[in-house]
């Protein structure tokens, strides 16, 4: 089944009545609202927690990716108010209570505080959700895709979904029955908004396909994805593949050789091509990048074509084409860290048949696909390897191993 982003924008947004006396979790918050503002809350929204099984970094480059929402979630109790004051508070005592005026939203991007990510959609509410969400993020200073928001709008229980974009749309996906995902947290933070790693592989990117279209004769100005370079070229992946090769060299570029290049100025790379977080960049890696791109992407068409036609080896065939994606995203990209690999490592070890870095990298989370049968050995050992020799994730280790199926999407709680 597909679904666009057109077709939902005529819908109602999802609404549920519930007790929330039966809910230990909305009770809560409704009593910390209560404690907090002095009145109830009007209603409640919850947001899906999201994993991306395959398809990394290469959203931003306008290419398909492979998420599912996950059973885990973020819930946001809610009063309007005939005040122009905006009122946040979080159930996290490490975050603090902030306030604002609705009338000047202001957002450094200096200082990635956690109130930053309700003020950039607050700018965005008066557009079509999942794509304005994509753009909202910016504000932040993150160059983005949009996979986070559109698989948090379009899910659906017990599917995950083939994000693709220009327009937006999504394609169920229906995962093998024989095996289950498991994230694991490698309990390294890394703030996307606070360094340039991400925003410089966005750009490297933009530059990449920039330099293919211009030896390739297309207008290079005009192209910021690489997938514009396939889809004007009119070739498959494989063949772009062969082209990165034949065009671009491994050794970095400098910013000279790039403005040779193109034709351009130094100082019009870095006005009118750059972000401002990466306007002082010496250096940038192209190949690595494309190759990364175009490899991740032919990976996500695979993992569906197995998904769909469900041979008997179909756990053993994804479970590599994760292997895959992992190496790519380590070797090519550089967007791990000792951390994942040795998690991704351990996972692999321990009966895992795939296991990848998911996320943005440099931190954050491992996804593994494991047999149904080998997961209670799985969880236990995976604990017992990675959690409790490292005194600095154990803290955290309660909430940072656990299976998953795919959830459903954004809702809106009503209290019955």
């Amino acid at each position: 089944m597909q679904r666009d982003l057109a077709s939902m924008a005529a819908e109602e947004p999802t609404t549920r009545r519930v007790l929330v006396a039966e809910h230990p979790r909305l009770l809560k918050l409704k009593e910390m609202f209560n404690s907090k503002f002095g009145s109830t809350p009007k209603f409640y929204v919850r947001a899906p927690g999201r994993v991306n099984i395959i398809g990394e970094h290469i959203d931003y480059c306008g290419y398909s990716v492979l998420p599912m929402a996950v059973e885990q979630d973020m819930l946001i109790a809610v009063e309007p108010v005939k005040t122009h004051t905006l009122q946040l508070a979080n159930t996290n005592p490490l975050y603090p209570d902030f306030s604002t005026s609705a009338n000047n939203i202001h957002i450094d991007k200096t200082k990635p505080v956690w109130h930053n990510y309700f003020l950039c959609g607050f700018k965005g509410i008066q557009v079509e959700l999942a794509e304005i969400c994509a753009k909202s993020e910016r504000y932040i200073g993150t160059e983005g895709g949009g996979m986070d928001q559109s698989i948090s709008f379009l899910a659906e229980e017990g599917t995950a979904k083939l994000i693709e974009f220009s327009p937006l749309r999504a394609t169920d996906v229906k995962l093998p029955s024989g095996a289950v995902f498991v994230i694991a947290n490698s309990c390294v933070e890394m703030n996307k908004a606070a360094t340039s790693h991400f925003n410089l592989r966005v750009m490297e990117c933009r530059l990449a396909a920039k330099v293919l279209a211009k030896h390739k004769g297309l207008q290079w100005d005009k192209v910021l994805r690489l997938e514009e370079v396939q889809t004007q070229l009119g070739i498959s992946l494989e063949e772009m593949l062969l082209v990165t090769e034949d065009v671009l060299h491994a050794e970095p570029y400098s910013r000279e050789e790039i403005c040779k290049c193109l034709g351009i100025s130094v100082e019009e790379l870095r006005t009118q091509i750059l972000s401002p977080n990466t306007q002082d960049e010496l250096t940038f890696k192209l190949y690595q990048r494309a190759k990364h791109v175009y490899s991740e992407a032919a990976r996500v068409l695979q993992f569906k074509q197995v998904c769909e036609e469900a041979p008997a080896n179909a756990v053993q065939l994804l479970g590599e084409l994760m292997n895959q994606s992992h190496r790519s995203c380590r070797d090519m990209y550089e967007c791990s860290c000792p951390e994942l690999d040795q998690l991704v490592d351990i996972c692999r070890k321990f009966g895992a048949r795939g296991s990848r870095l998911t996320g943005a990298g440099w931190g954050g989370c491992t996804v593994s696909i494991v047999p149904t049968d080998m997961l209670p050995s799985f969880l236990t050992n995976v604990h017992e390897a990675y959690y409790r020799r490292n005194s600095s994730s154990l803290a955290l280790e309660k909430h940072s191993l656990f299976a998953t199926k795919p959830g459903g999407g954004a809702l809106v709680f009503l209290e019955a």
